[in-house]
C-alpha cells in the first residue's frame, strides 16, 4: 500500500512536466517539435499562424516542422490522469498526518508551567527564573509584592541565560567580548567593557544579517547574470567555431580543387604527348612498311628472273630497284621530355618542396613569409626536381624541344600593397634591363600557375569565393594608397623637403630615455627622472618631436631598431596627454602607421586598417600641408610608398612615436 502511494505521490509530481504551456492543462495528443519542446496539437497550430516559432523558447524554424505523436508522453499522460482520480483519497490521508505530526512538534516545543508542569506557559518571570500558566501567574498581576517582577514571552531556555559564575540573570550582552553577561560580570570581569542590552544586540545582529543577506543576493544575482552571459558567450563561440571551420574547410577545398584541376592538366599534357609519339611512330611503321612490301615484291621478281637465266629473254631484261631502297631505316628520337611536360613536372616538385618548407614554420609566421620572401630555395629544389627529369637550361639558339629552358628567374608572391614600383590606369609597363633572355610566355605559364596558388594561400581571414560583399571588402583594403603616389620616387626628390628634428622631452613618457642629443628614444622598465609637466605623456610610452608643422612640404626619416610594437604618427598639440585615449591612432587627433607582432596596421580615431607588412628598417615621412597628406616610405635605395593618411589642418601637427617593446629604440635620422 505504502508503495503505491508513494508511487502515486511520485506520479503527482510531474504534473507541472505534463502540462502544456499555451493552455496550462494536461496534454491533449501531444507533439514535439525539432527544439524539443512539448505542446498539444491543437493548441501548437491555433499559434502557428504567420510563422514557426517555438511559443516556449522563441526558436524560429524555416519551414512548417512535421508534427507527430508523442506515444511515450502520451501514456505517461493517461496513467497521471487514471491515477490522480484514484489517489486524492491517500493524498489526503498522507496530510492528515503530516499535520497532526506538525501539532504534535509544537506541542513539544511549547513551554509548560513550572508550577502545574501541565498547561502552557503564559509567561516568563525573569525575577522568579520560572514560567506560569495563566492560573499560577494571578498572584505576579494581583499581588503589589510582585509589582516589580519583570514579565516577559514564555522563554523556553531560561536556564541557558542563567550566568554560570554569578547565578544571575544575564541581562546584558558584552561587546567587546561578544557574550551575554550578568550585572555581576558587568562589575567584575567585564569592567570598563561596552555593553547592550540583549534586545539591541539582537536587533543590530539582524541589521546585520539582513544586510549581508542583502549582500549576497547581489553577488548571486551577478553571478547568475555572468554565468547567462557566459552561456550566450558559449553559444556565439560554437557559432564562430562553425563558420571559421566552414570558412576554412572551403578555402582548403578550394586549394584541393585547384591541384587537382592542375594535376588533371599534367596528366593530360602527359595523353597528348603519349597520343603525338603514338601517332608519329605508327606513321614511320606504316611507311617502313610499305616499303618492306615493295622491296620484298621486288626480290620475287628478281627470284623469277633468275629461275629464267638460260632463257634468251633473260639476257635482254632490266630490273630497276624500287625508289624504297634509297631510304634507310631509323628509329625516331620520340620521349615524353617535351618542354611543357618537364614543366609541369617541374612545378609539381617545387611546389611539394615550398609546402613542405612553409609548413615546418609555425602558423602565425606563415603570412609574412608568403607576403615578403621570395622563393629561392623553392626554385633550387625545382631546378634540382628539374634535371633529375633531364629539365636542363639551355644557351639562346639551341634546339628548344630537345633541350628545354628552365625558368631561371625567383619567383615573387602578389603582395596586396607591394613597396615597389606599381602601374597606374592605362600606363604601359617600361621594360626592365637584365642581362638574361627573356623568358618566353610557355615558360612563364608554370610560374604564373605558382603565383595563382600562392595567391590563394595569402589570401586568408575572408569569405569564401565566389561572395561579392568578399570581393568588395578585398577591392576597398587594397586601395588605401593613393593611385598618384603608388610608384616608387626618387629618394632625392624628396630629400628637398627634408627637415631637423629632435625629441622633445617635456613629452617623453618617463619610460623613454633620450640620447645623442635628443635624436635616439629607447624604452625601458626603469623609469628616467623626468620633471612632471602638463605637456609629458603619464599613460602610454609616446614621445613628440619638438618642432610642429602648419604649412609648406616637410620631410624626415627614422630609423627603427625592429618592426615589433613600434607606431609612427602625427598628432596635433592639443591632444590628450593623461588619459586612456592618449594612445597615437585612438582619437581623432592622431594619425599613426604601428606594428603590433607581426601585423602592420594604420590606426585614427580607433578605427584600424590592415597593411601588408614590409619590414623596413627606414621609415620616411612626407607632411604636405598644403593638400593635407602624410604619405609613410619605406625606405631603401627608393622611398616606396606604404600608406597615406589625408586631414585637415585644424591646428599645427607634431610628428609623434609610440615605443613599446623593451629594449626598442628609434633613431630620427641626419638626412644627406
Amino acid at each position: 500500500m505504502a508503495s503505491a502511494l508513494d508511487s502515486d505521490l511520485s506520479l503527482m509530481g510531474l504534473e507541472e512536466d505534463l502540462t502544456c504551456s499555451i493552455c496550462l492543462s494536461t496534454f491533449t495528443c501531444p507533439v514535439t517539435i525539432p527544439c524539443g519542446h512539448n505542446f498539444c496539437h491543437d493548441c501548437l497550430l491555433a499559434t502557428w499562424k504567420d510563422s514557426y516559432s517555438c511559443p516556449q523558447c522563441r526558436t524560429l524554424f524555416a519551414t512548417k516542422p512535421e508534427l507527430k505523436k508523442n506515444t511515450v508522453l502520451s501514456t505517461v499522460v493517461e496513467t497521471f490522469r487514471v491515477r490522480s482520480n484514484t489517489g486524492e483519497a491517500g493524498v489526503l490521508v498522507e496530510e492528515s498526518r503530516l499535520e497532526e505530526k506538525k501539532k504534535k512538534e509544537k506541542e513539544e516545543a511549547a513551554v509548560r508551567c513550572d508550577t502545574c508542569m501541565e498547561a502552557e506557559a503564559a509567561q516568563t518571570c525573569l525575577t522568579c527564573m520560572a514560567s506560569f500558566c495563566e492560573e499560577h501567574l494571578r498572584p505576579h498581576r494581583e499581588n503589589p509584592t510582585f509589582r516589580l517582577h519583570q514579565l516577559s514571552q514564555p522563554v523556553g531556555d531560561l536556564m541557558e541565560r542563567i550566568c554560570p559564575e554569578h547565578h544571575k540573570l544575564m541581562e546584558l550582552f558584552c561587546t567587546r567580548h561578544d557574550r551575554p553577561i550578568c550585572s555581576f560580570c558587568l562589575q567584575q570581569v567585564h569592567k570598563g567593557c561596552s555593553f547592550n542590552l540583549p534586545e539591541e544586540q539582537r536587533s543590530l545582529k539582524q541589521s546585520d544579517l539582513r544586510d549581508k543577506l542583502r549582500l549576497l543576493d547581489g553577488k548571486i544575482t551577478k553571478n547568475e547574470t555572468v554565468i547567462c552571459l557566459m552561456k550566450d558567450l558559449e553559444k556565439k563561440l560554437k557559432d564562430s567555431a562553425t563558420s571559421r571551420k566552414k570558412a576554412v574547410s572551403a578555402e582548403y577545398q578550394f586549394m584541393r580543387d585547384m591541384l587537382a584541376r592542375e594535376e588533371q592538366e599534367a596528366l593530360k599534357s602527359v595523353d597528348r604527348e603519349v597520343e603525338t609519339g603514338q601517332t608519329k611512330i605508327r606513321g614511320l611503321m606504316g611507311k617502313f612498311n610499305e616499303n618492306v612490301d615493295k622491296m620484298s615484291k621486288a626480290k620475287e621478281a628478281i627470284h623469277r628472273l633468275l629461275g629464267q637465266s638460260q632463257s634468251l629473254a633473260f639476257l635482254q631484261v632490266s630490273f630497276n630497284l624500287p625508289q624504297a631502297i634509297n631510304f634507310d631505316p631509323y628509329t625516331p628520337r620520340i620521349s615524353l621530355d617535351s618542354k611543357k611536360v618537364m614543366q609541369m613536372e617541374a612545378f609539381a616538385a617545387a611546389m611539394k618542396d615550398f609546402l613542405l618548407q612553409l609548413l615546418k614554420h609555425p602558423v602565425e609566421t606563415r603570412i609574412p613569409i608568403l607576403i615578403r620572401e621570395n622563393n629561392t630555395a623553392t626554385l633550387a629544389a625545382g631546378e634540382k626536381a628539374a634535371s633529375a627529369f633531364g629539365y636542363t637550361p639551355t644557351s639562346p639558339g639551341s634546339h628548344q624541344e630537345s633541350e628545354p629552358k628552365f625558368p631561371q628567374a625567383p619567383l615573387k608572391l602578389p603582395r596586396s600593397h607591394s613597396p615597389g614600383p606599381g602601374l597606374k590606369a592605362g600606363q604601359k609597363k617600361k621594360p626592365q634591363k637584365s642581362t638574361k633572355p627573356p623568358l618566353q610566355n610557355a615558360e612563364n605559364m608554370g610560374i604564373k600557375n605558382l603565383n595563382k596558388s600562392m595567391e590563394n594561400l595569402t589570401e586568408f581571414d575572408r569569405k569564401p569565393r565566389g561572395c561579392p560583399a568578399a570581393e568588395a571588402t578585398e577591392e576597398a583594403e587594397t586601395s588605401d594608397v593613393p593611385a598618384e603616389i603608388s610608384s616608387a620616387e626618387k629618394r632625392n626628390d624628396l630629400l628637398k623637403y627634408g627637415s631637423v628634428l629632435t625629441f622633445d622631452p617635456r613629452t617623453a613618457h618617463k619610460r623613454i630615455a633620450l640620447s645623442e642629443s635628443f635624436t635616439k628614444a629607447a624604452v625601458s622598465d626603469e623609469h628616467t627622472n623626468y620633471v612632471d609637466c602638463p605637456e609629458r605623456f603619464s599613460v602610454c610610452s609616446q614621445v613628440f618631436a619638438s618642432k610642429g608643422f602648419s604649412a609648406g612640404r616637410h620631410y624626415w626619416e627614422v630609423r627603427l631598431s625592429s618592426n615589433n610594437f613600434i607606431g609612427i604618427g602625427l598628432a596635433y598639440g592639443s591632444i590628450d596627454r593623461k588619459g586612456p585615449t592618449s594612445r597615437l591612432g585612438r582619437n581623432d587627433k592622431s594619425w599613426c602607421v604601428e606594428w603590433f607582432n607581426v601585423k602592420l596596421s594604420a590606426w585614427h580615431d580607433s578605427s584600424e586598417t590592415v597593411l601588408a607588412n614590409p619590414n623596413p628598417k627606414r621609415v620616411g615621412v612626407l607632411l604636405d600641408c598644403e593638400e593635407g597628406r602624410a604619405t609613410f616610405y619605406n625606405v631603401a635605395d627608393r622611398a616606396y610608398p606604404f600608406h597615406s593618411f589625408t586631414f585637415p589642418f585644424a591646428e599645427a601637427v607634431y610628428p609623434a612615436f609610440w615605443i613599446f617593446s623593451s629594449g626598442s629604440c628609434i633613431t630620427l635620422c641626419k638626412l644627406q
